[in-house]
C-alpha cells in the first residue's frame, strides 16, 4: 500500500483537527485537562479514523482500483463547527473520505464502504476488553483505562455515524448493496452505543 505526500499530509491536518474536537469539551476545565484531552483523544482518533480511511484504501485497491484520501474542507469545517457550538455533544465527523479512481459496482462499494465502520467496531470491542482487565495501581494504569475509554467511545460514535443512510457517509453505500448488512451494523452499533449512554455497558 502506497500513499502519497500529500495523501499523508491531508489524513494528518484531519486527524489533527478530529483530535480538537473530541476535546473541546475540556476547552475550559484548565490548561492541563485540555492538553490531556486532546493527546488522549488524538491517540483514540488515530486508531479510529486513521484505520476507517485504511481499511476503505486496502479494500478498494483489493479490488483494483486507485484510491488515495482526500479532506473535504467543508466538512472539517462543519466538524470543528459542530464541535464548538454544542461543546463536543454532537460531532459531525465527515472532514474528507477516500476517493476512488473508476466505476465502482454496487456489490464492491458496498464492501468498501462497510470496511470503515467494521474496523471502528473492531477497534472498539479492543478497547473495551482491555479497560475491563486493565484496572491496577498507578497513574499509569489509570491512564491506560483513560485512553482505553476514550478509544471505545470514538470509534463506537464513528462507526455509529458513518452507517447514517446519506451522502457522503458509508451507510448509504451498505445500504444499497445490502440492506440486511445494514441493519445487521445499526443494530449493534447503535445499540451498543445506547447501552453505554444508558449506562449498562
Amino acid at each position: 500500500m502506497r500513499f502519497s505526500k500529500t495523501e499523508i499530509r491531508e489524513l494528518a491536518i484531519a486527524w489533527a483537527v478530529l483530535g480538537l474536537c473530541f476535546s473541546v469539551d475540556s476547552l475550559f476545565n484548565g490548561v492541563g485537562r485540555f492538553l490531556l484531552a486532546v493527546g488522549v483523544s488524538l491517540i483514540g482518533v488515530g486508531t479510529g479514523f486513521i484505520v476507517h480511511e485504511i481499511s476503505h484504501k486496502l479494500v478498494a485497491q483489493r479490488f483494483g482500483y486507485w484510491a488515495e484520501f482526500r479532506l473535504w474542507r467543508i466538512g472539517l469545517i462543519i466538524a470543528f463547527a459542530s464541535a464548538l457550538l454544542t461543546m463536543g455533544r454532537f460531532l459531525f465527523a465527515a472532514p474528507g473520505a477516500v476517493h476512488i479512481l473508476g466505476y465502482t459496482r454496487t456489490r464492491e462499494q458496498g464492501i468498501i464502504s462497510l470496511s470503515g465502520p467494521l474496523s471502528n467496531l473492531v477497534i472498539a470491542g479492543i478497547f473495551y476488553l482491555i479497560s475491563m482487565v486493565g484496572y491496577g495501581d498507578g497513574w499509569f494504569s489509570a491512564l491506560v483505562i483513560m485512553v482505553c475509554i476514550y478509544g471505545f467511545q470514538i470509534n463506537l460514535w464513528l462507526a455509529s455515524f458513518n452507517l447514517i443512510p446519506i451522502q457522503p457517509l458509508d451507510g448509504r453505500a451498505i445500504m444499497s448493496w445490502s440492506m440486511k448488512v445494514w441493519i445487521l451494523m445499526v443494530l449493534f452499533s447503535w445499540g451498543t452505543l445506547a447501552l453505554w449512554f444508558t449506562g449498562y455497558i
